[in-house]
């Protein structure tokens, strides 16, 4: 919200001497966060001149400059001449002159210069030039403002060139400070100054006539609400929309961060400001009948201001007349009735819309608002009457109109603000200060509630919040309020003592052991968003690549990624790709994270809504936990590119298959748990190098090289591999032991056994069988070489493996270790055929 100093002084009583940062230090104190400070960068000298006289003078260059006499006081050397290039000035029109040693906004400063034949003692000024808006078709001419000062006026305090603003950011909760009334009030909570209300107004005076048809017709209300709970009209006649803007608000509004678009914009806009209230004008004699609020229909459409015509959901709520939707409902106005120099007489709109309905509205036609932003946050209910009463106002005094006081409208019902109860003692329990009575009812009174002792005064009090704060819903929100106005430095800081017995769960240590050992491996860890594509879904989420059932998202980012992913696999190329394309090209990337596998034929979701402020029933969590699909968390590596950089007498290595066997190698070690590999398939992976990883025959994951043809797709050049297993399941399976294994102290001893198998036999079931046979002696056993050619008979190869074997209470003999070796070739023999190689 920006705030001009100037304005916001006219409702609270603020120091002359104040500066922005006077006044940013007492509003971070109650809750709000300092942006910036606001100015307009000018200063003097700039100052009124009068052109006396000028002289057109057409260049080689096709452009034709005015050499110009421009009085600008005896104070300031009297007549000067001047260069300009605009033409829309006239003799004895007043303008804004920047003399030599002014800095307009850029920085711009000005000197006196040769150009064009002559020396330029000074600058006329356009508005853009002076910061006052985007209009740079000619220099400003002060009658268009309504002002006729006295050349040497000083043009910076007549034009509010020396107003300062600040800037600061409101939370979503507190809407009430979107208008300067809120913010002049948070100012005196603050400061103490005197605070004084914009909306301080009699009922009766406030009232409009009646008579223009008005209707509420909200058949599809958004979680049981009506679309509009308040809608008021009020009717300004014989208007002069030609009529300038004053100076001083064409520069609150600039400071404010909105431009000046004619008189009777730039009021509502003004309004809306200084009371939070969003206004709507429309052109009266363009209207058809009255107004009806309703929803849209199936298939509706309308031209909104900026002239797009907007397709419109049955969820939008809508401004309709005889001829059909005529606005946005607080979001924006169509262009069919909207305000122009046309117009004549004027319909004030003010209201309150549902908040749930103008957020949904504006998100779904990407169509943010000043207005929207005030709706979605909850605007004051009684505040409507008010400000269609000032607008119409301000019309009357600064546009030259006539309050109808006989035709206008409202709609409203009883404003009802529920009572909290406020327990004597929970305040100081819950922020952790020993707050008296006294404090703790002055603070809710300050900011406008009404305090009063329940029936058992000694029980604590009855508190009902004011109409501006929707956000005050409980007691808790009541303490925050007490512990804000009376300074958050009040709270202690005390360091919390944990309960003993409590850390992390042996799943959470093993989840980082395995993460730490692939970073300490030389991965990096890549997080990324869990949304994808169904086609990506499809691919990597199923072996088999068939469609697999995906959870979609009602309202995703990304409209092209509209679906929960069910493999890490895509989030990882996807951050390869962006990496190579940025050129780094060797890559070792590993990320863990949820997947989302919901099961084919199965409905999720629940409309069981447990009650805040205790723990939900063992039935309620059931009902929840049933109602989401299952989330496993998985692990998954890629690798890409070089594993090993080119050096001096030493080539680039390329990463392989046996780098991501390494990784799930680590994996393994990380979680206490060894993972045999076993041939397998998979849709996205190449027939051949793809592998099927488990634990004690339980299937926990895949590594392989992804098919060219996928990685063409996305853009990765060369080969890439992957590894993906659940991480749960294999720490699951891995067990939890409290005492780690001792180390033996006795020596291994270490043999080779080259085994020779048809070449259908899968190397891993062959070590399996060697691993059954050798029995408890088996410290480890690996594959060293598998050899196919000369020597072997046509269909078989030779598979070579390590065996080592070691005993924990003796040194083995090598008759021992052999008879081990020798029993694991027998069940090796009987389950496959195999021969040792001679």
């Amino acid at each position: 919200m920006r705030v001009p100093l100037s304005w916001l002084r006219e409702y609270v009583d603020l120091p002359a001497e104040a500066t922005t940062d006077d006044v940013f230090a007492a509003l971070v104190s109650v809750g709000f966060e300092e942006e910036e400070a606001l100015g307009f960068a000018v200063t003097g000298p700039v100052v009124v001149g009068e052109v006396l006289s000028f002289e057109a003078e057409p260049q080689s260059n096709g452009k034709t400059i005015r050499w110009c006499q421009v009085d600008v006081g005896e104070a300031h050397g009297g007549v000067r001449g001047i260069v300009c290039g605009a033409s829309n000035f006239f003799v004895g029109d007043k303008v804004v002159v920047s003399l030599p040693g002014a800095v307009l906004p850029g920085p711009f400063p000005i000197a006196a210069r040769k150009t064009y034949g002559h020396v330029s003692d000074g600058m006329i000024a356009s508005a853009r030039e002076l910061g006052l808006g985007d209009e740079h078709g000619g220099i400003l001419r002060l009658a268009e403002l309504g002002l006729d000062p006295a050349p040497g006026t000083d043009a910076i305090a007549l034009l509010g060139l020396d107003d300062v603003g600040v800037d600061i950011n409101v939370t979503p909760d507190r809407g009430y400070a979107l208008s300067i009334r809120g913010v002049a009030r948070e100012y005196a909570h603050a400061t103490g100054a005197a605070f004084r209300d914009p909306a301080a107004h009699e009922w009766d005076d406030v009232q409009p006539g009646s008579g223009f048809p008005l209707a509420v017709d909200d058949r599809n209300p958004i979680r049981g609400r009506v679309g509009a709970s308040e809608f008021v009209v009020r009717v300004v006649r014989g208007v002069d929309p030609s009529r300038p803007t004053p100076a001083w608000m064409v520069a609150r509004l600039t400071l404010a961060g909105i431009r000046s678009l004619g008189i009777l914009i730039d009021i509502t806009n003004y309004v809306m400001l200084e009371l939070g209230n969003p206004i709507h004008g429309y052109d009266l004699d363009r209207l058809s009948g009255g107004i009806t609020v309703r929803r849209a229909a199936e298939g509706e459409t309308l031209t909104t201001l900026d002239g797009k015509e907007r397709t419109l959901s049955t969820e939008d709520l809508l401004i309709t007349d005889e001829s059909g939707p005529i606005g946005l409902a607080g979001v924006m106005g169509g262009g069919a009735t909207e305000m122009t120099d046309a117009t004549r007489n004027v319909l004030i709109e003010a209201a309150v819309f549902d908040t749930v309905s103008i957020a949904r509205t504006a998100r779904r036609h990407k169509l943010p608002s000043e207005a929207s932003r005030r709706f979605e946050r909850g605007v004051d209910p009684l505040i409507p009457f008010i400000a269609a009463r000032r607008v119409a106002d301000l019309m009357v005094d600064l546009a030259g109109g006539t309050l109808d006081t006989e035709l206008g409208g409202a709609l409203y019902g009883e404003v009802f603000l529920e009572a909290i109860e406020l327990p004597r003692g929970f305040v100081p329990a819950l922020i952790g200060v020993d707050y008296t009575d006294a404090e703790i009812t002055g603070a809710l009174e300050t900011i406008g509630c009404e305090v009063a002792p329940l029936e058992d005064a000694d029980a604590g009090w009855e508190v009902i919040p004011p109409s501006w704060r929707p956000d005050l819903t409980d007691r808790w929100t009541l303490a925050e309020e007490v512990a804000r106005i009376h300074g958050l430095d009040r709270i202690p800081s005390v360091l919390p003592t944990p309960p003993a017995g409590r850390g992390l769960t042996p799943l959470q240590k093993g989840r980082r052991r395995v993460a730490n050992a692939l970073a300490a491996a030389g991965y990096v860890e890549t997080p990324s968003f869990p949304f994808t594509t169904a086609a990506a879904n499809d691919l990597h989420g199923s072996a088999s690549g068939e469609a697999a059932p995906a959870v979609r998202l009602a309202n995703p980012l990304d409209g092209q990624a509209p679906f929960l992913r069910r493999s890490l696999v895509p989030g990882l190329m996807q951050v390869a790709h962006r990496n190579i394309s940025r050129g780094f090209t060797d890559l070792a990337l590993f990320e863990t994270g949820l997947v989302f596998t919901p099961e084919a034929g199965v409905t999720y979701g629940t409309e069981v809504v447990p009650p805040l402020g205790e723990r939900p029933d063992d039935a309620t969590l059931a009902a929840l936990d049933a109602s989401i699909p299952p989330q496993p968390r998985l692990v998954a590596v890629l690798l890409a590119g070089n594993i090993d950089t080119k050096r001096p007498g030493r080539p680039a290595v390329a990463v392989d298959l046996s780098d991501a066997l390494a990784a799930v190698e680590a994996i393994a070690a990380a979680a206490g748990v060894r993972i045999d590999v076993a041939q397998g398939q998979r849709a996205a992976l190449h027939p051949g190098r793809t592998g099927a990883l488990s634990i004690g025959g339980v299937e926990v994951g895949y590594v392989g090289e992804i098919l060219p043809t996928v990685s063409a797709e996305a853009d990765l050049p060369g080969r890439a591999y992957v590894a993906e297993l659940d991480l749960d399941l294999v720490l699951g399976l891995a067990g939890t032991p409290d005492v780690e294994a001792s180390l033996s102290s006795f020596p291994a001893a270490t043999q080779d056994v080259s085994l020779v198998v048809g070449d259908d036999v899968v190397a891993g079931d062959l070590a399996a069988a060697l691993r059954e046979g050798a029995g408890e002696l088996l410290e480890s056993l690996h594959l060293v070489d598998d050899y196919r050619g000369q020597g072997l008979a046509e269909g078989t190869k030779s598979l070579t493996f390590a065996l080592r074997f070691r005993a924990p209470d003796r040194t083995l003999t090598a008759a021992e270790a052999t008879e081990a070796k020798l029993a694991g070739v027998a069940v090796a023999a009987a389950r496959f055929g195999a021969t040792i190689r001679e």
